[in-house]
């Protein structure tokens, strides 16, 4: 049996390509490299052809494209027979919409809020403008409303099988109303001229007796389509009838039928730029196909885990991996949820692994969640990185990006611009709920009536710009004393940015944050509406801050790119050793159990990309002048046209610094790569929204950029620029493959547990996604794998570039993980200190438990010991020790270890050693 909480996990990216079976040819692998526990991308039924999972459709039900339930068994049995247990990526908080392939959707735009699945969506009915009825809002058209439905895009079918009538959009299903469907009957049999035939008899007697109040409601309707569907003849009837509702140019009279129709369902087309200003329902982000689920409601959660309990009953699940659970409207409740379901389902309180996809701003501390044994690991992906950043040479990088911006280095301004944009352009919609229900609520109470619904935006929208995390966490009791702080902070810094008369609107937007709206004494609201207000905000800053700080800010911010990852901050000034041994022991304290990752699939370019990057900090000088030389080459490739050139001189800027994160190590740069490249920079365009976006491409300004990547690496244009390019990609690889070794043993000795990301055993110079989810050969890594059986570690570091280093280095760790299995697992976090005149270039610490330990001890800041990245280290040039005293190391008898002989001929070490006297763990070894 695999044990309860995991050594070591193991990222795999499910596809129809890379399905169940394929995952199970590679469970072998993973057990001979050291992993205990696989986790999979989501499994659920998910949108035709994802290439993510993340678009679920159908929670009851395994993905039929990855194999269904039998190729689940399949993995299932493999997973048994080699001992290693299973965590899913599970998604709570939408689902895939639009499309024909969602039953809860189809089922509500069929019904409207009649339909028992429209308490799981969060629709806002009454909020379309200039509609008797309420609707949802879908924004599914490629042109306008009104030139798609008169060229006929827009197309009423009948499906005989079913009985029903549904509007079809080219691969978008839309049910017509039931209720509708005497007038239909009656207009198709006119249309047909079948009124005297007996097909035309009983379709006229069928809606007939469906008239006025009679129309079918959900008891009825399926014996009303049955009925329909058995009149023999009526499928012909009505094929010929439906041309009555056949929009065309040319037919006015048609065209304007059909839009009667369509306007008289619950719900509204619209042209896809709307979703921005007018969609009424929540969704993932701004993905319009991705509509968010209450799964506070009990029977909706209750519906979309099924499945999982079902899998925890029968011994199938040992983990979950929470997707977004900022989403959700009250993640405290849901985890208990969850946890209760997890208990029942196991008749038992044995540790079941929880960790939650969450992204912590720099200070902010994770909250407890039941059940739930940490994150996914991004802040501590960033805390490897800001120790194994140069700090000396950031002062210089930030010169340099001042000179090339023409901005100070400071990353405050671009996100509160950044957060602007946002609101003016891709939640405006979501926005616009929110004061609408805020002014409702200022307008139920006389005190509070005279405060305008445009100064209660303006005074929202000020708090948004100045909330500095993702989200707070209030409940329905209210908020705990560090989210009413973080409210009364941001609420303080919005009103030091108003200029008008404040009278109070301040206070009363705090207390409706908060709730206090509701305290005894006060004057009287709705409890309803502030509740839901205060929640429903939360569900708004979480992709507010993401839009704007991943999405837009870090596109724009490029002083160094390997602090712009995913829970990052740009503008850091690295960690001190000392600070970083201070973070390890609150975590091995707090939240010893939680994920370490060093690449995922939602990271902007791959571990030994940015670990290549984080070294430019080491050689800034170097690089300042590459860049300027450069710039000089490369100019006659720009285009220039009017007041802009392509690329601008930032956007060239962080182009050079992605080149050599992805560089190729061995072998000529071929098309392969220049096309990832240009698809590269047009998702890095398009999110900076500087001269390009999403909703707005500028066609010329991304001509204008791969042009001048294919240019620029095209030998026959620009052979100088290569030449210098490849001089210093060596020397940034090299480097950045030191760092790379550091970041893994970090990441695999550090409290909590390592997740390996696929394919990263060998280098990783990946870019964002969907680059990173390219085909991995677990073939070659397999092979490799078993050719690494005693390494030779000095003919390792001869031939680094080849990868073998890294993967040999991988299965080391995982070994000493298995073997040490307390120690890592349980055990605490102890400093070393480290003598001498290198001393900041090594981190050393202590994992112990009981008489066991492990001495870890790491290098950084490689560049003065490699010529500057210009040859392997000479790792007897470490002149430091480091202090060993209270442990015993089989053959060393002294209390200081010199690191030269802990390194050997390679530039990180674990060491099995005893302690003096028993340690013991102070801490659960698992949150319940």
């Amino acid at each position: 049996m695999p044990p309860a909480i995991p050594l070591a996990t193991y990222r795999l990216q499910l596809t129809a390509e890379f399905d169940f079976d394929k995952a199970a040819a590679v469970v072998p692998y993973l057990k001979t490299l050291g992993i205990t526990h696989l986790y999979a991308s989501p499994v659920m039924k998910a949108r035709k052809g994802s290439t993510h999972g993340y678009d679920t459709v159908d929670h009851g039900q395994f993905n039929p494209e990855l194999g269904g339930e039998t190729g689940f068994a399949r993995l299932s049995e493999a997973l048994t027979r080699h001992d290693i247990g299973l965590i899913i990526d599970f998604v709570p908080n939408h689902v895939g919409v639009h499309f024909a392939d969602n039953p809860w959707w189809l089922d509500v735009l069929e019904w409207g809020q009649a339909s028992p699945h429209a308490v799981s969506f969060d629709i806002d009915w009454d909020l379309l403008p200039y509609r008797a009825r309420g609707g949802v809002l879908l924004p599914i058209l490629g042109a306008s409303y009104g030139e798609a439905l008169e060229r006929g895009d827009i197309e009423l079918r009948y499906d005989p099988d079913e009985g029903s009538f549904s509007a079809w959009y080219f691969e978008h299903r839309l049910p017509v109303a039931p209720e509708r469907y005497g007038e239909l009957l009656r207009m198709i049999v006119k249309e047909a001229d079948a009124g005297e035939t007996d097909a035309g008899k009983c379709l006229l007697s069928l809606a007939a007796r469906y008239t006025g109040l009679r129309r079918p409601n959900r008891k009825d309707a399926p014996a009303f389509k049955a009925e329909l569907r058995e009149i023999p003849g009526a499928a012909e009837i009505i094929a010929r009838g439906l041309g009555a509702y056949r929009a065309a140019p040319d037919r006015p009279a048609q065209t304007l039928t059909l839009h009667h129709l369509l306007e008289r369902q619950h719900y509204k087309l619209g042209h896809w730029r709307l979703a921005s200003s007018d969609i009424n329902y929540r969704r993932f982000f701004d993905v319009n196909g991705l509509a968010g689920l209450r799964v506070e409601d009990a029977s909706t959660f209750a519906a979309t885990h099924r499945l999982v309990k079902q899998l925890v009953a029968n011994g199938k699940l040992q983990g979950i991996r929470l997707d977004h659970i900022d989403g959700l409207r009250d993640p405290a409740q849901y985890c208990q949820r969850l946890r209760r379901l997890v208990r029942d389902a196991q008749g038992n309180t044995k540790p079941f692994y929880t960790v939650i996809e969450k992204i912590l701003c720099e200070h902010e501390r994770l909250p407890h969640f039941a059940g739930v044994q940490g994150t996914t690991g991004y802040e501590w992906m960033n805390v490897i990185t800001q120790v194994l950043v140069d700090a000396g040479g950031l002062g210089a990088l930030d010169e340099t990006w001042r000179q090339i911006s023409n901005r100070p280095p400071r990353l405050a301004p671009y996100v509160k611009d950044a957060k602007r944009r946002v609101l003016e352009t891709l939640l405006t919609s979501e926005f616009t709920v929110l004061t609408r229900l805020l002014a409702r609520i200022a307008n139920g109470h006389y005190s509070t009536r005279d405060f305008s619904a445009d100064s209660l935006r303006q005074a929202l929208e000020l708090y948004v710009l100045h909330f500095p995390v993702y989200r707070t966490y209030l409940t329905n009791s209210g908020p705990t004393a560090p989210d009413r702080k973080l409210i009364d902070e941001t609420i303080a810094r919005a009103r030091a940015e108003w200029f008008a008369a404040d009278e109070g609107i301040f206070d009363f937007l705090r207390d409706a944050l908060t709730m206090d709206l509701l305290k005894p004494g006060r004057p009287p609201h709705g409890a309803p509406r502030v509740r839901r207000f205060a929640l429903k905000v939360q569900q708004f800053t979480g992709p507010m801050m993401a839009k704007s700080l991943e999405d837009t800010a870090f596109y724009q911010f490029h002083r160094l790119l390997a602090l712009n990852e995913v829970g990052g901050d740009p503008a850091s000034s690295g960690l001190t050793i000392s600070a970083f041994h201070e973070t390890m022991q609150a975590r091995a304290r707090e939240w010893p159990l939680g994920m370490t990752a060093t690449a995922t699939h939602d990271t902007k370019r791959g571990e030994d990309a940015r670990a290549r990057i984080a070294a430019l900090s080491e050689i800034p000088g170097d690089w300042t002048s590459a860049v300027s030389r450069w710039k000089v080459l490369n100019a006659p490739h720009l285009t220039l046209h009017g007041n802009y050139r392509a690329p601008s001189a930032t956007f060239e800027y962080m182009l050079y610094q992605t080149l050599l994160g992805a560089w190729p190590l061995q072998g000529p740069v071929d098309a392969g790569f220049v096309d990832r490249l240009q698809a590269y920079a047009l998702k890095a365009a398009r999110e900076g929204k500087e001269e390009t976006s999403w909703l707005n491409p500028h066609e010329a300004y991304e001509n204008g950029v791969n042009s001048f990547i294919e240019k620029i690496l095209d030998p026959a244009l620009s052979s100088e620029f290569l030449e210098s390019l490849q001089t210093m990609a060596r020397r940034v690889a090299l480097l950045g493959a030191l760092n790379g070794l550091s970041q893994l043993t970090l990441k695999a000795t550090l409290p909590g547990v390592p997740d390996f990301y696929q394919g990263t055993e060998f280098w990783d110079l990946s870019l964002v996604d969907p680059d990173n989810r390219r085909p991995v050969d677990f073939g070659v890594r397999h092979a490799a794998l078993a050719s690494l059986d005693n390494p030779d570690w000095r003919g390792l570091t001869r031939s680094w570039p080849d990868g073998l280093i890294k993967l040999a280095w991988t299965r080391r760790l995982l070994k000493l993980r298995n073997e040490l299995a307390d120690v890592f697992a349980e055990g605490d976090y102890q400093p070393l200190a480290v003598r001498g005149p290198h001393a900041d270039h090594v981190i050393a610490f202590a994992r112990r438990h009981g008489r066991a330990a492990a001495i870890v001890v790491v290098g950084r800041h490689f560049a003065p010991f490699t010529q500057a990245g210009r040859e392997w280290p000479a790792l007897d040039g470490f002149d430091a020790t480091v202090d060993i005293t209270g442990y015993v190391v089989k053959g060393h008898e002294s209390h200081e270890l010199p690191v030269t002989q802990a390194f050997g001929d390679f530039p990180a070490a674990v060491i099995e050693a005893r302690t003096a006297t028993a340690i013991r763990p102070s801490r659960p070894r698992a949150r319940g």
